[in-house]
Formats: C-alpha cells, sequence, structure tokens
C-alpha cells in the first residue's frame, strides 16, 4: 500500500498594505470638522484669480510668453487697457501664479507655470484620496454592462 505524501506549500511573501482610503464621514457636519489635505488645497485666492475671464487671458499670455513681460507690453498684446493689466497682473502674482520683479517704474511679471501645474496636481490628489473608488470607470463598459449590473 502506497503512503501519501503532502506537500507544504512555501508561505506567500507578505505584501505589503496599500494605505486605505479615510473612513467617510456619517454627515456633513463631520464632514466639516474632519480636517485633511483638500481642505489646504481649496485656495480661495487660487480661484478667484482663475475666475475672471481677463484674468485667465493674460495669464495664458504671459504663461506662453515663457519670459518675464512688463505690463506695457501685455497691454500692447492683449490689447487691454494699461490699468486693467496692472490690476490683474498684480491679483495673479498675489496668488502665486505669476512673479513680480520692480526694476526702477517698470514691474516685470513671470510666469509661474511649474507652481501652477503642482498645485493642481496635490490639488486632484486631495480629492482622490476623498473619492470613493469606482468599478465602471470606462464609458465602453457601462454601456456594455448597464448602469446596474457594473459592479
Amino acid at each position: 500500500m502506497m503512503a501519501s505524501v503532502y506537500y507544504r506549500m512555501p508561505p506567500t511573501p507578505a505584501t505589503p498594505a496599500t494605505p486605505a482610503a479615510p473612513a467617510a464621514p456619517s454627515s456633513p457636519r463631520q464632514a466639516a470638522r474632519k480636517k485633511a489635505a483638500i481642505d489646504r488645497m481649496l485656495d480661495p485666492e487660487l480661484f478667484k484669480a482663475l475666475a475672471d475671464p481677463t484674468r485667465l487671458k493674460l495669464l495664458a499670455c504671459v504663461l506662453k510668453c515663457g519670459r518675464g513681460c512688463s505690463v506695457t507690453e501685455v497691454a500692447a498684446c492683449c490689447s487691454v487697457d494699461f490699468s486693467v493689466v496692472a490690476r490683474h497682473l498684480s491679483v495673479l502674482a498675489r496668488a502665486g501664479l505669476l512673479s513680480a520683479t520692480k526694476d526702477g517704474r517698470t514691474v516685470w511679471y513671470a510666469p509661474r507655470g511649474d507652481a501652477l501645474a503642482e498645485r493642481f496636481r496635490r490639488l486632484a490628489d486631495a480629492i482622490d484620496e476623498w473619492t470613493p473608488a469606482q468599478c465602471c470607470t470606462t464609458t465602453a463598459k457601462l454601456k456594455r454592462t448597464g448602469p446596474r449590473g457594473c459592479c
């Protein structure tokens, strides 16, 4: 009679645990009391600076130029009055989107595109941290399974 031989499987290596998403608050009141990175990322000054169409036009102009521009240059380029350009560029500088350097009576505004991109990356990460995982991420899968057959 043959004896049965049992092979012992080698232990599986422990996988590093992925950081769990924070527990969702049970009410809006609890959510308001909970401090998170998203609270710091939603900067009113940034969104105020980006909310005006004229400021967006001026920011795009300076970003595309890629170098420091004087208020006079930006005003001529964008066909906007000098005083309006000066006011809007100072708002953008206070929000950290431009750096301002004064040389005599001329103020030079240089783009800080890297800072803007980094702020939006951190904001997107903070939003992702508090967004529940979705199982149906593609529209093709939604069309195939329907809204109820997804999960």
